[in-house]
């Protein structure tokens, strides 16, 4: 099937590892012409040179981040047809234990980083004719997890985010989305320190054990692969979604008991 994406000028954050890197490789595949953005040099320069790529070492967190990704596409690509807003993190920490800046750092993260580039990108979208936007949130944006309430809530608005920009930017073509994974077998969850071996830690049990715990909490029975998610974001960045905009796609082996 031809997804349209031959030639288009995509972007996508957190683009080193996990989701955002299959993602990144996926497009390319498809003959996009891949900006990966992220703050790993040598994963990001990697993935590119695999796949005839361009990178940008950059925090989406800095507030001149958006610039210099757009500068980066018009001066070197000829503008932007997709934004892909991936980069994000989490980490197990208790309500009790969160402080006004972690807070605060999840926000910057998930809510003030993909609004600044959705906002220098949307038009620039709109003025050629039209594109696509797929924001990476979260099940627990749709149901408030335990592990970091900061994460919820900011996942949650990071959902109503995507809404507001896809009401906005409809009419000229610009499709806004948003694709809402469970757990994920990436680097976030399995590497040495991550969210399994955090959990762990937390409530005084063994990392497989954490692991299966997760597990059972997911009706297929697994995690997902990053790859599974990448899978979905990539349809909703192709001519085939020609219809969808403003949604939020499950994409968490039914975690979510609800049904939007």
């Amino acid at each position: 099937m031809d997804l349209g994406l031959n030639d288009k000028v995509c972007v996508v954050t957190g683009a080193s590892r996990g989701i955002g890197l299959e993602t990144g490789r996926r497009l390319c595949d498809e003959g996009a012409r891949v900006l990966f953005v992220g703050r790993g040099e040598a994963a990001l320069a990697a993935a590119a040179d695999g796949c005839g790529g361009e990178y940008l070492v950059a925090d989406v967190t800095d507030p001149d981040a958006d610039e210099r990704i757009i500068a980066t596409c018009a001066e070197q690509m000829g503008g932007i047809d997709v934004l892909v807003n991936n980069a994000g993190t989490s980490y197990a920490r208790s309500l009790e234990e969160l402080t006004d800046d972690d807070w605060r750092a999840q926000y910057e993260l998930h809510v003030l980083a993909p609004m600044r580039l959705m906002r220098a990108a949307a038009p620039r979208m709109a003025a050629r004719g039209g594109g696509r936007i797929v924001n990476v949130c979260s099940s627990a944006g749709k149901r408030p997890s335990q592990t970091n309430a900061a994460y919820s809530v900011t996942k949650a608005a990071q959902l109503s985010l995507s809404r507001v920009f896809a009401d906005r930017y409809a009419a000229d073509g610009v499709l806004v989305n948003a694709v809402a994974p469970g757990a994920v077998a990436s680097p976030l969850w399995i590497d040495p320190g991550g969210l399994a071996d955090q959990t762990a830690a937390a409530q005084g049990i063994s990392r497989p054990e954490a692991i299966a715990v997760q597990e059972r909490k997911v009706p297929l029975g697994r995690f997902a692969e990053p790859g599974e998610i990448a899978d979905v974001v990539l349809f909703l960045c192709s001519a085939r979604a020609s219809n969808v905009t403003g949604a939020a796609w499950s994409v968490d082996g039914g975690t979510v008991a609800i049904i939007i």
